[in-house]
C-alpha cells in the first residue's frame, strides 16, 4: 500500500520535536525520575565521605539531564522539575551512611520558589546535608537569596558552590557567598599533571577556600595521574569517574585506588588542632542546655549536637535562654594551626576569637580549640603561618 501523500514519514516522526509540556508535566509529578548518587573522597584515608545526588531520567527517550532541565526553564518548569529531583534524591536520605554527607544540586535563582522552599520544609532538620549552587543562568546579587540562605543554614544544612573556575561562580560570588564548599570545575582537573599554570591556579583556590573556612572538592577526576597531581596539591576531597561512576546508593570505590590513597604520606606538619584539642560540655537540645546552664551558673558556653554527634552550634546561657544558636567554625582534626588560625581571622569581630568546633573525618564532636591555647602551641613550636593550605575534609 502506498502511503497518502500527507502521511508523516517515519524520519519525520522520529525527528519531531518532543512534546515537552506532556513529558515536563510527568517528570514533575515525579515519574520516570530517579537519582544517582556519585561517592566524593577523602584523598588522606581513601573513604567515600560523601555523595552527590545527581537527577536521572531512565522512564523517557531523552536520558540527558542537561537537556531536561534548559527544557524546564524554556518551559517555565524550573522550579517544580528541580523540586521533583529533590524529592526522588532524598527518599534515600535515611539509609545515607552516619559518616557521609549528601549534596543536593540546586539553581540559586530558585531558591525562593515555593516549589524548593517546600521540599526543606518537608526534611525538617537538613544536618549532613550539602546545598551545592549550580549556577545555569547569571547571579548579579545575592542579597534577595541570604533569607533563603540562612534558613537553610539554621536547618543544619551547608552551602557549596558548583564549578568554580567557570562560567558565573567567580571569586566576586564566592566572597558574597561564603559557602562551605567549593567545587573546583573540570576544566581546571583536566590533565593538571601536565599543566603547571592549572596547578598554581589550584594551589590558589585551596588558599582562598582556607582562609574563607571552607573545604575545596576537585571533580570530574577521570584519571589516576590527576588523581595523584591532586593529592601532592593537598586537596583533601575528589570525584569522578577515576574513583566511582554515578550510581545506586551507596557505593564504594576500587579497594586497590582506596588503598593507594590511603598509603600515600600526608604532608608533614609540625601542629595541628589534634594537639591542642579539649573536651566540651554538650547537649542534645536547646532545653537540655538551659537546664546545664542553670544547675551551673559558671558554665560558659554548651556545644549542641545534632544526629550521629555532628556539632550543630555553640549555645551561650543568653543564647539557650532566647533560643538564639550561633553554628561556630568547624576544624578537622588534623587541620594545622596555622590554617586553622588563619581562618578564624576571617570570621566576624564578636565571633573572630571564639573556640572551634572540632571534627573527626567522620563529622563526629571532638571537642573545641580555645584560640589562646592555639597560639601558645604555634608560638612554642616556632611556626609561622605559610601561605594557607587546602581546608581538611570533614562534615
Amino acid at each position: 500500500m502506498i502511503p497518502a501523500a500527507d502521511a508523516p514519514q517515519p524520519e519525520a516522526a522520529e525527528s519531531a520535536a518532543p512534546d515537552w509540556e506532556r513529558l515536563l508535566a510527568s517528570a514533575c509529578g515525579g515519574e520516570g525520575l530517579a537519582a544517582a548518587y556519585q561517592p566524593i573522597v577523602d584523598t588522606s584515608r581513601g573513604t567515600v565521605v560523601g555523595y552527590e545526588a545527581l537527577a536521572r531520567f531512565p522512564g523517557y527517550a531523552e536520558k540527558n539531564p542537561e537537556i531536561w532541565f534548559s527544557a524546564a526553564r524554556e518551559h517555565g518548569k524550573a522550579a517544580e522539575l528541580e523540586a521533583a529531583a529533590l524529592r526522588r534524591a532524598l527518599e534515600a536520605r535515611d539509609t545515607l551512611p552516619a559518616n557521609c554527607f549528601l549534596t543536593l544540586n540546586v539553581s540559586p535563582e530558585l531558591l525562593t520558589s515555593e516549589s524548593i522552599r517546600s521540599v526543606w520544609r518537608e526534611q525538617g532538620k537538613l544536618g549532613g546535608l550539602i546545598v551545592e549552587l549550580t549556577e545555569q543562568t547569571p547571579i548579579e546579587s545575592y542579597v534577595e537569596l541570604e533569607p533563603d540562605l540562612n534558613q537553610l543554614r539554621a536547618a543544619g544544612a551547608l552551602i557549596a558552590v558548583d564549578d568554580a573556575g567557570a562560567g558565573y561562580a567567580g571569586l566576586r560570588h564566592l566572597l558574597a557567598l561564603r559557602p562551605s564548599m567549593i567545587k573546583i570545575d573540570r576544566a581546571l582537573i583536566q590533565d593538571v599533571d601536565r599543566d603547571e599554570a592549572k596547578r598554581a591556579l589550584i594551589g590558589m583556590l585551596g588558599a582562598f577556600a582556607s582562609r574563607v573556612d571552607a573545604w575545596i572538592l576537585a571533580e570530574g577526576v577521570e584519571r589516576v595521574e590527576e588523581l595523584d597531581a591532586l593529592v601532592s596539591l593537598g586537596v583533601p576531597l575528589v570525584q569522578g569517574y577515576c574513583l566511582a561512576r554515578p550510581a545506586p546508593p551507596w557505593a564504594g570505590i576500587d579497594l586497590d585506588l582506596a588503598h593507594r590513597l590511603a598509603s600515600t604520606p600526608p604532608a608533614a606538619h609540625k601542629t595541628v588542632i589534634r594537639d591542642v584539642v579539649e573536651p566540651a560540655r554538650t547537649a542534645v537540645s536547646v532545653t537540655q542546655a538551659a537546664e546545664a546552664f542553670a544547675a551551673t551558673p559558671a558554665l560558659e558556653d554548651i556545644v549542641l549536637l545534632g544526629e550521629h554527634l555532628r556539632p550543630v552550634a555553640v549555645l551561650d546561657a543568653g543564647a539557650s535562654a532566647l533560643g538564639v544558636v550561633s553554628q561556630g567554625m568547624r576544624v578537622n582534626l588534623d587541620t594545622p594551626l596555622s590554617q586553622a588560625l588563619a581562618r578564624a581571622m576571617t570570621r566576624t569581630k564578636d565571633q573572630r576569637f571564639d573556640s572551634l568546633l572540632v571534627t573527626d573525618n567522620a563529622g563526629r564532636f571532638a571537642g573545641v580549640a580555645r584560640m589562646e591555647r592555639m597560639v601558645i602551641a604555634l608560638a612554642g613550636a616556632g611556626e609561622q603561618a605559610g601561605p594557607g593550605g587546602l581546608a581538611e575534609a570533614g562534615n
